[in-house]
């Protein structure tokens, strides 16, 4: 039996009001697969991510998230599949008024399991981003690169089957964009599907010499594979 796609999308559309942002738009991730989604700002790179996150809900066609068709899922069940993915937002939303350790803990607290008993599960994510000496720093107190490696933290402290990342390295320097290229790349080396939305061609390049991808584009409100010499 073959093994569902991740992600699947059939003809889906989506709509705000009368004004159409997605339409026809067909998507199939692999289980392990490394996709980047490019296009202009407004294209709706934003709106695809949200809509395999389950945030928004198509307007017509169909949609699979882990072979489960998203129409016959009810709010608990979604939040059960929303487990399994893990989503870096475009800007990173933080209590400031916590330390890093009990932001990144979060994610387990909402599930019902028990921090204390993931502290050290906890401890070696935080020395895999590289921020064990900032346990303790709130989310003002750190720069660019700490907070967008804190929210890549936060999206797999689940241990998720599917990482979203939209425009990841939009806010830090070519330096810290490689070193968040390389975590994401270490994930997908252990069998994470991942779909990253950017407009860094740069980006895209330096994941080529590391791991096979796929670029897919938004242009005219539909999803094309980019057939572009990166």
């Amino acid at each position: 039996m073959d093994t569902p796609h991740v992600i699947e999308l059939q003809n889906v559309a989506y709509s705000y009001g009368s004004d159409a942002l997605l339409s026809d738009v067909t998507l199939h991730l692999a289980p392990g697969s490394f996709h980047f989604l490019t296009g202009p700002s407004g294209a709706g790179k934003s709106t695809l991510l949200k809509l395999c996150y389950m945030e928004l809900m198509p307007s017509a066609g169909q949609m699979t998230v882990f072979g489960r068709e998203v129409s016959d899922l009810r709010r608990d069940d979604i939040a059960r599949t929303r487990r399994r993915i893990g989503v870096v937002h475009q800007e990173c939303q933080f209590l400031d008024h916590l330390p890093l350790t009990e932001n990144l803990s979060l994610p387990l607290t909402v599930a019902g399991r028990d921090p204390a008993e993931e502290a050290e599960n906890l401890r070696e994510l935080m020395t895999w981003v590289g921020l064990s000496t900032r346990a303790q720093a709130t989310p003002p107190e750190l720069s660019g690169g700490e907070r967008q490696r804190a929210a890549l933290a936060r999206a797999v402290i689940m241990d998720p089957e599917l990482i979203l990342a939209d425009e990841p390295t939009g806010n830090v320097d070519w330096e810290m964009s490689l070193r968040l290229l390389q975590l994401l790349v270490e994930l997908n080396r252990l069998g994470k599907t991942v779909l990253v939305a950017t407009h860094d061609l740069n980006l895209i390049r330096a994941a080529k010499s590391q791991v096979s991808v796929r670029v897919l584009r938004i242009a005219d409100r539909t999803l094309q594979l980019s057939g572009a010499d990166l």
